[in-house]
């Protein structure tokens, strides 16, 4: 539920894909995701996501399908919902999602090393494993996280444009500061919001229960700014 974008870094040859670092985080992401879930019993896939409507099956098939079908695929799909991109991730996601949570979490399994992708920046599809990984990790009390270094460069995306997420109009008139590493953006004389940098990601991601391990006096602005 992160729109592509496009952009040069989407369009590596595949001997350079494999030597791409943002690429590699994609892949350990996506590793470790599947490891996480690998735990889960049966009721928990049926739990609500940070995603309205989708459940944790759902967000997962999800990802398993934007890691299956590339720029030709994704376009004449799209062509088919008549530019409806609801209509287009709602069909995507039943294709891939399994008979049940087993088959679903094989499926994902099976694209962790993909570099197939929609049109867009590689730090676009980090940031859909960043952020559906923790859509799915919060509500289910999973602590895992992905490295600082690797959620800067999703952070540094969403505030630049608001094309994958709203992200530019979420800190407008803001200064975002992380408090674990060098991620810093918007108005230098903007009311501050602070904390981790996973957090004001997926607050600045419209996720608004991140807005809680956030601090300063823009956590209000923000947070009314979240969309979800």
């Amino acid at each position: 539920m992160i729109a592509p974008v496009s952009g040069a870094a989407g369009r590596l040859s595949p001997m350079s894909r494999d030597h791409d670092p943002l690429w590699t985080a994609v892949h350990a992401e996506r590793a470790a995701l599947a490891d996480d879930l690998a735990t889960l019993t049966d009721d928990r896939w049926a739990q609500p996501s940070l995603c309205a409507g989708w459940s944790v099956q759902d967000v997962v098939a999800h990802l398993t399908a934007g890691a299956s079908h590339g720029r030709a695929a994704w376009f004449r799909s799209v062509v088919g919902a008549r530019f409806d991109f609801a209509a287009h991730n709602d069909r995507r996601l039943a294709e891939q999602r399994g008979a049940g949570p087993a088959e679903t979490l094989a499926r994902f399994r099976s694209v962790v090393a993909s570099t197939t992708a929609p049109p867009g920046p590689v730090a676009a599809w980090l940031g859909e494993v960043v952020v559906h990984g923790q859509d799915v990790r919060r509500p289910l009390g999973l602590t895992g996280a992905p490295p600082v270094d690797v959620v800067t460069h999703v952070a540094e995306l969403f505030v630049g444009r608001d094309v994958t997420v709203d992200g530019r109009a979420a800190i407008r008139g803001l200064r975002v500061e992380a408090t674990d590493g060098p991620f810093r953006a918007g108005d230098a004389d903007g009311d501050v919001v602070r904390g981790s940098t996973l957090a004001l990601t997926m607050a600045v991601a419209g996720r608004a229960a991140f807005c809680d391990d956030l601090s300063g006096p823009g956590v209000a602005t923000l947070r009314a700014r979240c969309g979800s």
